[in-house]
């Protein structure tokens, strides 16, 4: 159905694309091109402005041939972690690969590619199909800043999908964790460590002591907890008065990640108060869980698609968040979909062509079934 070799040699030289979080500028503007080659109309919103970033989320809109049918979104990040600069894909054995000192930058160039492959069959097939919207986020890695700010008066899907999961092709994600992140600071009282440590009020030694009291890691199958960044103290013979702890909450479950967030900070509240300290707790919800039901429409079309791309499907839940999150906040049913990154994040990372190109024929599939439903 897909060229191939066509998809791997556009993959390969979109990695090669700098691309770090907040500095999207060169893929965007690449991007625009190729979508608007592909008649679609392309709008970039002004997300990057609010968050510091170079440019802005890109949202195209393909008008269909069925005018009935639903309008599907297809979407992927544009971001890499770092590091991501000066990629030098490798291609060995059916499996393409970093040459070992930055990432790849399938996370997620992956899923780009195989809607971008997805678009050029269908243009080249006259493969009938509804109004598709394409959605390249800025800034997912680190927070989902590019859906969280993105301009929602675009939107204008039915539902849709996420090319974001490391999952092989035929995975769906039904069920995404919401996250809450937590900012502790913790005001002790200075003194000198050597001549009068009684006067001091030891702020890290309290944080540390709320620490090692707290249920964290694996909570239960659907929440998770993890305390991830500790700064203070400026030298050895000071009674630090200041510490800074970040941790975040998940969960999959809105109730549970709630409970979870308040007994981490009554913790630290708790800690400051017997020892005379403060505890100031700054909360951030990062976003929330979602749930589909394997009936929901999404669900059903993936499912009826990967059969006729000869994959097996199967549900599966995450532990990590992605733009579907925000997508599915707004009223998008949207799916997280498993593309074959392997070992993301990590100078490791390799995808198998075979995944890669699989990806592509599923969206086809996805595109040509949408076609066929009703609004």
């Amino acid at each position: 159905m897909i060229n191939q070799e066509r998809i791997i040699a556009d993959f390969m030289g979109l990695v090669q694309i700098n691309s770090p979080t907040k500095n999207e500028r060169q893929i965007a503007d690449l991007l625009t091109d190729r979508l608007t080659q592909f008649g679609c109309t392309v709008d970039e919103d002004r997300a990057g402005e609010k968050i510091g970033g170079n440019a802005g989320n890109l949202i195209a809109y393909l008008p269909g041939t069925m005018p009935n049918a639903p309008v599907l979104l297809l979407g992927a990040h544009m971001d890499c972690v770092s590091p991501c600069e000066n990629v030098r894909p490798q291609r060995k054995d059916g499996r393409i690969t970093s040459s070992g000192d930055t990432i790849l930058g399938a996370d997620d160039k992956a899923g780009i590619a195989a809607i971008l492959e997805a678009l050029q069959t269908v243009e080249e097939q006259q493969l009938p199909h509804g109004d598709i919207q394409i959605v390249f986020s800025i800034a997912e890695e680190g927070g989902l800043y590019g859906a969280k700010h993105i301009d929602r008066s675009l939107l204008k899907a039915s539902f849709g999908y996420e090319l974001d999961s490391s999952g092989r092709p035929g995975e769906i994600i039904t069920k995404a964790p919401g996250q809450n992140q937590i900012k502790i600071t913790i005001h002790g009282k200075a003194a000198h460590a050597g001549i009068a440590p009684e006067s001091g009020i030891n702020a890290i030694t309290i944080a540390a002591t709320a620490i090692a009291q707290l249920r964290q890691g694996r909570i239960d199958e659907e929440t998770t907890a993890n305390i991830g960044v500790i700064h203070g103290g400026i030298a050895t013979n000071i009674v630090p008065d200041l510490v800074e702890v970040i941790c975040e909450a998940r969960s999959r479950n809105l109730k549970k990640m709630q409970m979870q967030t308040e007994y981490m900070c009554e913790a630290f509240k708790q800690a400051a108060e017997v020892n005379g300290a403060k505890a100031i707790i700054d909360l951030e919800k990062k976003y929330d869980p979602y749930v589909l039901s394997e009936e929901a429409s999404t669900v059903k079309i993936a499912c009826q698609a990967a059969k006729a791309a000869n994959l097996a499907p199967r549900f599966e839940s995450t532990g990590g968040g992605s733009d579907a999150n925000f997508f599915n906040l707004y009223g998008i049913e949207t799916a997280v979909i498993g593309i074959g990154m392997q070992k993301c994040h990590t100078t490791e990372e390799f995808i198998e062509e075979e995944d890669l190109c699989n990806t592509a024929n599923w969206v086809v599939e996805i595109i040509k079934a949408t076609a066929k439903a009703t609004k």
